[in-house]
């Protein structure tokens, strides 16, 4: 890979990092250059709301219509954590459906078969089916700085900019909170019922997660935790500076390990890509790993050095949500998680 490739990590490279931390940052950084609708939880009809609708999103865009928006289409993601407040959309790009047609652990609670899905991998994004649906809207997050619009192509970006404004929620070198509260303000834009009980529960679970998992982390400070991904050739170690789940578990006193900055460098500061060969390179009491479809699941790794790990053979290895859903719902069991494997761990390493 040349210096310049190495400098300047793709989009593609982001798909592998720690909040998006797993398979394509092999093809990136080698050179590839190429509503349960929640009952109350929200109104029958957006549309039939009276007035304009404004939302200013985290690129400091204010986007603003003559009424709410009805035709949403959005990242599976984002879809996924709209529906949990209630907010069905009608097209979704990014990873929807498994190669068995499954639903992807991105999709969450969406009912697949109900929506139009314009993409289900990277760089693929019908646009001809995006303008069919007449979309008011396009959500998705971010992960950069410039507000590049997550899984939207850059070859087709300006067509699909011409058919809709877009609203992007970033999930860059913040805490997990913060995307939590920008999307609980989107979905009660939208129509939904935040002051319902179905969303005020859900906030009060993460806030209750929160504080058990403040609590493991200050109980246990020695319980060393790795956030890995696993490709054919490459374990993945993460670095909790750029990825929202990461920073916020960190600043609730979770011990993880960090690989320095020099040896995140090839992976834009997200992660330290390592051989399998060097697999044991930091111990580890626990190992968080990537969940998502492009990354090999700890039951299918048959590395022997993987299954020499301390971690591994105290079956003290836990799925991580690398792109979480961005609905309370959703990040309070990963809080919970993570608070109950630090509780029962045995210190390994």
């Amino acid at each position: 890979m040349s210096n310049a490739r190495a400098s300047h990590l793709t989009r593609r490279g982001v798909l592998a990092a720690g909040g998006a931390l797993g398979l394509g940052a092999a093809l990136a950084a080698c050179g590839d250059d190429d509503a349960k609708s929640g009952g109350s939880a929200a109104k029958e009809d957006a549309s039939a709301q009276s007035g304009p609708w404004t939302f200013e999103d985290d690129r400091g865009t204010t986007v603003k219509l003559d009424k709410v928006p009805a035709n949403i289409v959005a990242f599976t993601g984002v879809a996924a954590a709209l529906f949990d407040y209630g907010i069905v959309v009608k097209g979704v790009f990014g990873p929807t459906k498994t190669a068995d047609g499954k639903p992807d652990v991105q999709a969450g609670d969406l009912d697949i078969s109900k929506v139009e899905i314009l993409g289900n991998v990277w760089d693929e994004f019908n646009v001809e089916k995006y303008a069919a649906l007449a979309p008011d809207v396009l959500i998705t997050t971010m992960y950069d700085k410039a507000g590049t619009l997550w899984y939207v192509p850059e070859a087709s970006k300006d067509k699909i900019a011409k058919l809709a404004p877009s609203v992007g929620i970033s999930v860059y070198d913040r805490q997990l909170t913060a995307p939590l509260e920008q999307v609980w303000k989107l979905a009660e834009s939208l129509g939904a019922d935040v002051t319902g009980a179905k969303a005020t529960d859900a906030k009060k679970s993460f806030e209750t997660a929160a504080t058990r998992l403040r609590a493991a982390a200050k109980a246990r400070p020695e319980i060393k935790v790795l956030a890995g991904s696993a490709s054919d050739q490459i374990f993945y170690v993460s670095g909790t500076n750029l990825s929202v789940d990461l920073e916020y578990f960190k600043s609730l006193g979770v011990n993880f390990v960090e690989p320095p900055e020099s040896a995140k460098a090839e992976g834009g500061g997200w992660f330290e890509s390592l051989s399998w060969e060097n697999v044991d390179k930091y111990p580890a009491d626990i190992i968080m790993m990537d969940d998502r479809a492009q990354a090999i699941q700890p039951d299918a790794i048959t590395k022997a050095t993987w299954k020499k790990l301390a971690a591994v053979k105290a079956g003290q290895v836990i799925p991580r949500a690398a792109e979480p859903i961005l609905s309370y719902e959703k990040c309070a069991p990963l809080l919970d998680a993570l608070a109950e494997a630090i509780e029962k761990a045995k210190k390994v390493s």
